[in-house]
């Protein structure tokens, strides 16, 4: 009796037309969604407040002296290009802006395609790989689209594609990697601390016994060196008072690690498996594609690094895990694409027919890597569905609320107590309202509370206290909101150290409430005119400092 074969049917993977149309359209849906998300929904706080520094500089004023700015000024100055635009234009800034930072993102997304080109079969057309990083890329962050880590890790991509080729044995192209040196300093320099990204992976090269002393690598100690020459040179106030500034008071917001890690568990599970991928003899990377082996490599090493930069850090938000998560997610897509076999009938005759045993032995890890995989998409839904939904009806958002009570009152200048910096930003950029004190938030006055729990005393060189209040009386703002919701309450702060504040308080009363919010409207007479008797100053105990 004739032993039958086994008939399994050809699925092929499509032509390259095909599918490069097909890695488009997903890229054009995924654009569509953020897009529209990112223009109807309020901007991101720290994006908005980086927008209207920008255009306060580009009006005249003066860089951490006229306005309070903790960050390095590369931020400012790239936000000057659509923050520029955007008035020329007499258009909201958020419509220049997310325009600029997608156009950012698909062009380091396509260089990093391109340097990827035909170095391994899944990297055979550019367009796939150029949709599949750009998506990545767009879909990630969600409501911190735009921020700086977000565009730190789009400028090293090219510089990571560039490096896997160098360890492959590939020549360094001079002018290539200097260009991505160059755009890997640069984007480091939007946070510093992330250099140290760049020495982990140019570690791992020497300890793999190859060179260092590379056109890209020198070419972005270059950059950011330039950089950092440049701020001292031109922009002295930064390490004369926002360094101090920082290093006194902004630990009042620190995070304890331990507190970070559980945050960031996903994180560390999914560089756990990428870590073992790169450690493991039998991985099908290290037999089959030495050159996505190295890809690997560079991506954990670039991960790990950035995760060590935020833990540090001491804050727990989520935009300081940008770099390290889209690394991560990007290694665990190489390993899947690499080892899984490119067509159908591959792996069904692999599974039905029991002959190569190994082969399905290296794929044994494959059920982690989904498994990280999914965390990290149940993740980004729970980050995305709240930014669709406030692009779904806009007019529920806290910030739209207070936007068309300003209008209603018709006034001309704001504040807002609270560490919160979206009731102040994007709210004054879309209404054009002055913005009545030289900080975005009150997160310096908490450090100061902070640093006197600390020391026994305020700091006298950052009298926060005073400075609040004084912009608040020379301001006069004609509303002012009060968060009520769990935290310091500032008012009650400033009215026990500040007989003038609590003299100009005195003629403001409460309008609306929302969102445990309380808007209060000042009354006809100014901030600065004297009542016939000064109030007495309460006794402030430690109790009277926080809301219920």
């Amino acid at each position: 009796m004739t032993a039958r074969t086994l008939h399994v049917p050809r699925f092929r993977l499509p032509r390259n037309g095909l599918a490069n149309a097909v890695a488009l359209s997903v890229l054009a849906l995924v654009g569509a969604v953020v897009l529209t998300t990112a223009i109807r929904s309020p901007l991101k706080d720290d994006v908005a407040w980086l927008l209207y520094v920008a255009r306060k500089w580009l009006e005249g004023q003066r860089l951490y002296e006229d306005l309070v700015e903790v960050n390095p000024p590369l931020i400012v100055w790239l936000y000057a290009i659509p923050a520029w635009t955007a008035a020329a234009l007499n258009v909201a800034p958020k419509l220049v802006a997310i325009p600029f930072f997608t156009a950012l993102l698909l062009g380091a997304a396509y260089w990093s395609a391109a340097l990827l080109e035909g170095r391994a079969n899944i990297f055979t057309s550019k367009i796939p790989v150029f949709a599949a990083i750009a998506s990545l890329l767009l879909g990630l962050p969600g409501i911190e689209f735009g921020q700086r880590e977000h565009l730190l890790i789009a400028a090293c991509l090219p510089y990571i594609c560039l490096y896997a080729r160098e360890l492959d044995g590939e020549a360094e192209p001079r002018i290539t990697g200097t260009l991505a040196g160059i755009l890997a300093g640069l984007g480091c320099a939007l946070k510093p601390s992330y250099l140290l990204a760049i020495v982990a992976i140019e570690l791992v090269a020497a300890l793999r016994g190859h060179r260092v002393l590379r056109a890209a690598p020198i070419a972005a100690f270059a950059a950011a060196g330039l950089y950092g020459l440049s701020v001292i040179l031109f922009v002295p106030a930064f390490l004369e008072k926002a360094v101090p500034l920082a290093f006194a008071l902004y630990g009042g917001t620190d995070t304890p690690c331990w507190e970070i890690l559980l945050q960031s568990s996903r994180l560390i599970f999914g560089q756990a498996v990428i870590i073992l991928l790169c450690w493991s003899s039998n991985t099908t990377l290290a037999r089959r594609s030495p050159f996505k082996r190295h890809l690997l490599l560079g991506l954990t090493a670039f991960a790990v690094a950035a995760t060590i930069v935020f833990v540090l850090q001491g804050k727990n938000w989520f935009y300081h895990r940008l770099p390290a998560t889209a690394a991560t997610v990007l290694a665990l897509f190489l390993w899947i694409a690499a080892v899984l076999p490119p067509r159908l009938d591959e792996a069904v005759r692999n599974v039905m027919s029991g002959v190569k045993r190994a082969h399905l032995a290296r794929l044994a890890p494959v059920p982690l890597v989904l498994g990280a995989l999914t965390l990290f998409a149940f993740a980004d839904y729970e980050r995305l569905r709240p930014w669709v939904e406030a692009a779904v009806e806009p007019a529920l958002s806290t910030e739209v609320k207070l936007e068309r009570l300003i209008r209603k009152e018709h006034a001309k200048t704001y504040i807002a107590f609270s560490e919160w910096i979206a009731l102040g930003f994007p709210v004054v950029n879309n209404t054009g309202v002055t913005w009545a004190s030289r900080f975005d938030s009150m997160w310096a006055l908490k450090g100061e509370i902070w640093r006197a729990r600390q020391d026994g005393a305020a700091p006298k060189e950052w009298p926060i206290r005073r400075w609040v209040a004084k912009d608040f009386i020379a301001n006069c703002p004609d509303l002012a909101v009060v968060d009520t919701r769990e935290g310091i309450n500032y008012v009650s702060v400033l009215i026990a150290s500040d007989a003038e504040f609590a003299t100009a308080w005195s003629r403001y009363h409460q309008i609306a409430a929302f969102d445990g919010l309380r808007v209060l409207k000042r009354d006809a007479t100014g901030c600065a005119a004297p009542k016939p008797k000064q109030p007495r100053l309460p006794q402030l105990s430690e109790a009277s400092i926080w809301y219920p």
